[in-house]
C-alpha cells in the first residue's frame, strides 16, 4: 500500500466520522427532546391546504376526468394534464431533484429559474405542440427518444457508445444480481452526473464546448455509475463466494488507496469470466475518471471514495445475530455513505468547491437513505441485511436504548426543513409531499393491514402526531413524483423488454427449425441426372448457416400479425429464401463480389464452378416462382398482386446490383449509396413485410408504413454490415473480413468513417421505429427485431 496516500484516506475518514457523530448527537438530542413533533405538526398545517379538498358532488359525476392508476404511464400524465396538474406535479418533481441530486436551495433565484426551464423541457418532450394529452411524445425513454436528444446536443458518439456499454453490462450480469434494478440504477447514476454538468454551465457557453462536456459527462456518469453494479450490489449478491468477496474487496480497498488498479490475480471456478469483465470494465472506468480529473481534484476524489467503500464495507459487514451494535455504530456509516455517494461526484466532474453544496447533500443523504431502508425493510430482513430499520425490528423488545428509525427520519425532515434549508416553505411543500407519497406507496405496496402493524411498530410511540400523519396519508392528494413514476415505468420496460426478447429469441429458433425442415429440394424418381446435379447444388446453398431473417420475419407478420394459416404460408417462406439464396450465389460470383466462403463455408462456385453456379441461381429464382404459385389457400387476385409484386422487387434487386457493381472503385454520395443499400438489401426486407401484408388484403396505408420501415431497417441493416466487415470476428460471420477493402467498395464506413457510420445506422434505426407508430399494431417483434439488427455480431 502507498503509505501517504493510505494515511490521507484514514485522515480523510476520521473527519468525516466525526463530523457524522456531531450529525447524529445533534439529531440524537432532538430525537429525545421529540422537538419534531411540535415543530412538524405546524408545518403540516400549512402543508395540507394544498393537499387535503373537500369533493363536492359533482366530481362523482366526472367520470371521464378520474384518476387512472399512475401504474397506466401514458394515461395518468395525459390525465393530469387535462385536469391542470401537471405543470405542479411536474415542479414538485424537478424541485425535488435540484435537492437530492444537484444539492441545491430551493429559495435560490437561480435555481428556481432552472426548475422552471426543466419544466418546460419536460413538458415539451412529453407534448406535442396542440396536443393535450401528455404521453403522446413520451418515448425519450426509449433508444429512439434517447438518441434524438444526443442528435439535439451533439453528443451522438458518446451516447453510441454508452448505450453499447450498457448492453455489454446488461449480458453480463448474473441473474442473481437482478439485472433491471442494476441497469435502473446506472442508468440513474449517468443521468445525475449529466445533470450536474449541464447545472455548472451558463447558458453563454458555445455550443461546442457544451457538447464536449455532456458527451464527457456521458462516460463519466457511466464510469462512476459501474460501481454500483460491480461493487455494491455484487458485494451484496450471492453470486460470490465469502473467499471470492474477501479477495475482490481487498482489490478494490487496494485500487482506492494506491490510485492504481491492481492486476486481477488468481480467480479460479465459474466466475471467473465473469469477474475479468468487470475487472476489465471497472480498469477502464477508472482510468477515464483519472485521466479526466485535474489534479488538485484528485485528492477529494479519493478521500470521498475511501469514505464511501469503507463506510459500505461496515455496513456490509455486520450481521443481524449480533445484537450489541451501539446506535452509533448503526446510524454513522450510513450518515457517511448516503452522504459521500453524492459528494463524490462534484469531484468525479473536477466542479468547483461549493461549500453550500457540501453541507446540504451530507446532511440530505441520511433522510434519503432511510427513506430507502423503510421501503426495502422486508426484502433487507429476509436477506439478513443491518439495516437501522431490521434491527429495530430484531431486537426492540430486547433493547430500549435502540433509536426508532422511523422517529429519527422525521426529525431528520424537521432539521433538513428549518435548520439546513432555513424554513423555506417550497423544501417544506417538496419534502413533506416526498415523505407522505413514500408512505402511500408502501401502504399501497404492502397491503392496508400489513401497514398497520408496520406503523404499530415504528409509529406507535407518537400517537398523536402518527394520526396527523396517517390523516394526511389517507386523504392528501397531489403528492406524487414524475421520478417515481419514471423509475415503475423504467423497471416495467425493462422487464417487459427481457420477456419479449426471449420470445422474440424463441420465435427466431422455433421458425428457424421449421423452416430449415422445410426447405430442402427433393428429388423424385426418374430425375433427370444434370437436374439432380442442380438440386444438389442448391440444397448445398440452402444448408448453409443462414440466419432466415426473411421468411422468419414473413412467418411472423403472417401468422401472428394477420392470423393467416400457418401451413399455408409455408410456400412463401420457401419461396423467399430461395430468391435470397440465388441473389447470394450471384453475389459470390468471381465476376462480382469473388467471394470465397459464405454462411461459415466454401461458396458454391468454390466447390462446383462457376457456371454450375449461375445456373442454380436461376433455378431456385424459378423454384420461387413455382413456390408463389402453390398458394392455393388465397384469394387469386391476391395472389396473383403478390407474384407481380415479387417480379418487379427481383427486377429492383437486380439493378441494385447491377449500381453496386457499376460504383466499384468510384467513390460515392451518401445519396447514392443509400439508393444501392435500399435495392440491394432493403428491398428483401419490404418484401418479407408485404408480401404477407398482400394476401391478408390489409389497408394501403399500413403497407406504405411496413415499406417506410423496411426501407430505413435495410439501410441500418447494411451499414452494421459494412461495420462488421470493418471490425467483426470472421469466425463468427462465417465469411472473411475486409473484403470491401479488398474489392475497393464504397461503403457507409468508407464514406463516413467508423463514427459517422454508426450516426448513420442511428438515424435509421429512430426513423425505422418512428415508422412502426404509422402502423396500427403493437409489432414488438420488429422492434426487437430492429435491435438485433445494430446489435449483431454476424
Amino acid at each position: 500500500m502507498n503509505e501517504k496516500f493510505t494515511d490521507y484516506a484514514d485522515t480523510g475518514y476520521s473527519i468525516a466520522e466525526q463530523k457524522a457523530a456531531q450529525y447524529f448527537a445533534a439529531l440524537r438530542e432532538q430525537f429525545k427532546e421529540k422537538t419534531y413533533v411540535s415543530t412538524l405538526k405546524e408545518d403540516f398545517q400549512l402543508w395540507k391546504k394544498n393537499h387535503i379538498h373537500r369533493r363536492s358532488w359533482l366530481s362523482f359525476l366526472s367520470r371521464g376526468k378520474r384518476k387512472p392508476d399512475s401504474q397506466d404511464y401514458h394515461r395518468y400524465l395525459g390525465w393530469l394534464n387535462q385536469t391542470g396538474k401537471l405543470d405542479d406535479y411536474l415542479d414538485r418533481s424537478v424541485s425535488y431533484l435540484y435537492m437530492r441530486d444537484l444539492g441545491q436551495a430551493l429559495d435560490s433565484p437561480n435555481t428556481q429559474v432552472r426548475i422552471k426551464r426543466m419544466v418546460a423541457d419536460i413538458r415539451n418532450q412529453m407534448i406535442h405542440p396542440g396536443s393535450t394529452n401528455a404521453g403522446d411524445q413520451s418515448d425519450f425513454m426509449s433508444f429512439t427518444g434517447i438518441y434524438r436528444w444526443a442528435q439535439k446536443e451533439g453528443v451522438e458518439t458518446a451516447t453510441i457508445w454508452v448505450i453499447d456499454k450498457l448492453k455489454q453490462v446488461s449480458a453480463h450480469l448474473p441473474k442473481e444480481m437482478n439485472p433491471e434494478q442494476a441497469q435502473r440504477k446506472l442508468i440513474k447514476i449517468i443521468v445525475g452526473v449529466i445533470l450536474h454538468v449541464m447545472e455548472e454551465m451558463d447558458d453563454d457557453v458555445p455550443r461546442v464546448e457544451r457538447s464536449n462536456r455532456i458527451g464527457e459527462a456521458i462516460r463519466l456518469g457511466y464510469s462512476y455509475g459501474l460501481t454500483y453494479p460491480f461493487i455494491d450490489d455484487l458485494l451484496d449478491s450471492s453470486v460470490l463466494t465469502d473467499q471470492e468477496k474477501e479477495q475482490y474487496s481487498k482489490m478494490i480497498r487496494i485500487a482506492i488507496l494506491n490510485r492504481v488498479v491492481p492486476e486481477m490475480g488468481e480467480w479460479s471456478g465459474e466466475n471467473m469470466p465473469f469477474i475479468q469483465f468487470v475487472h476489465s470494465e471497472l480498469k477502464e472506468a477508472f482510468e477515464y475518471i483519472r485521466g479526466y480529473q485535474r489534479e488538485e481534484m484528485q485528492d477529494a476524489f479519493f478521500e470521498q471514495s475511501f469514505v464511501f467503500f469503507h463506510s459500505q464495507e461496515l455496513d456490509r459487514i455486520k450481521d443481524l445475530s449480533n445484537p450489541d451494535y451501539s446506535n452509533e455504530e448503526l446510524f454513522i456509516p450510513i450518515i457517511l455513505k448516503s452522504s459521500s455517494s453524492r459528494l463524490i461526484v462534484r469531484s468525479v466532474i473536477s466542479a468547483p468547491a461549493d461549500d453550500g453544496f457540501d453541507q446540504r447533500t451530507f446532511f440530505y443523504g441520511l433522510y434519503n437513505q432511510l427513506a430507502d431502508d423503510f421501503a426495502d425493510m422486508f426484502d433487507d430482513m429476509k436477506a439478513g441485511a443491518v439495516t437501522p430499520y431490521t434491527y429495530y425490528l430484531q431486537y426492540r423488545s430486547q433493547r430500549t436504548d435502540l433509536i426508532n428509525p422511523f422517529e429519527l427520519y422525521w426529525t431528520v425532515i424537521s432539521h433538513l426543513i428549518h435548520t439546513v434549508y432555513r424554513s423555506d416553505p417550497k423544501t417544506r411543500e417538496v419534502i413533506l409531499d416526498r415523505a407522505i407519497n413514500g408512505l402511500k406507496r408502501c401502504k399501497e405496496r404492502v397491503g392496508i393491514e400489513k401497514y398497520k402493524e408496520i406503523m404499530e411498530i415504528f409509529a406507535s410511540g407518537q400517537p398523536a402526531f402518527n394520526r396527523l400523519v396517517q390523516q394526511m396519508v389517507q386523504k392528501a392528494d397531489d403528492v406524487d413524483f414524475f421520478d417515481k413514476l419514471l423509475r415503475d415505468q423504467l423497471l416495467l420496460n425493462l422487464k417487459n423488454s427481457k420477456k419479449e426478447k426471449a420470445e422474440f429469441r424463441d420465435t427466431i429458433q422455433k421458425v428457424r427449425d421449421q423452416i430449415n425442415k422445410q426447405l430442402l429440394i427433393a428429388k423424385s424418381d426418374g430425375t433427370p441426372e444434370m437436374k439432380e446435379l442442380l438440386i444438389d447444388a442448391a440444397n448445398y446453398s440452402l444448408a448453409g448457416d443462414g440466419k432466415r431473417i426473411r421468411p422468419i420475419l414473413t412467418w411472423v407478420m403472417g401468422v401472428n400479425e394477420y392470423s393467416l394459416d400457418a401451413s399455408a404460408i409455408v410456400p412463401l417462406l420457401r419461396s423467399l429464401e430461395y430468391m435470397h439464396t440465388a441473389s447470394l450465389i450471384f453475389d459470390d460470383l468471381p465476376s462480382q463480389d469473388n467471394a470465397s466462403t459464405r454462411r461459415g463455408r466454401a461458396t458454391l462456385h468454390e466447390v462446383y464452378n462457376s457456371s454450375t453456379a449461375e445456373l442454380t441461381g436461376l433455378f431456385l429464382i424459378q423454384k420461387s416462382i413455382e413456390e408463389q404459385a402453390s398458394l392455393h389457400s388465397f384469394d387469386a387476385k391476391a395472389v396473383l398482386a403478390l407474384m407481380q409484386y415479387s417480379a418487379q422487387k427481383a427486377e429492383d434487386t437486380c439493378m441494385g446490383q447491377a449500381m453496386d457493381l457499376n460504383s466499384k472503385g468510384k467513390t460515392l454520395t451518401l445519396e447514392q449509396l443509400n439508393m444501392i443499400c435500399f435495392y440491394k438489401t432493403g428491398i428483401a426486407f419490404e418484401a418479407s413485410l408485404v408480401m404477407p401484408a398482400i394476401l391478408a388484403q390489409v389497408k394501403e396505408s399500413e403497407v406504405l408504413a411496413l415499406k417506410k420501415f423496411a426501407y430505413h431497417a435495410g439501410i441500418a441493416f447494411q451499414i452494421k454490415d459494412d461495420l462488421l466487415d470493418l471490425e467483426g470476428d470472421h469466425h463468427l460471420l462465417g465469411k472473411p473480413i475486409g473484403q470491401d477493402v479488398e474489392n475497393n467498395n464504397s461503403t457507409f464506413v468508407s464514406i463516413l468513417g467508423p463514427d459517422g457510420a454508426r450516426k448513420e445506422m442511428w438515424e435509421h434505426y429512430c426513423l425505422a421505429m418512428e415508422a412502426l407508430k404509422e402502423i396500427p399494431r403493437n409489432i414488438a417483434f420488429l422492434k426487437h427485431l430492429l435491435n438485433y439488427m445494430i446489435n449483431r455480431n454476424r
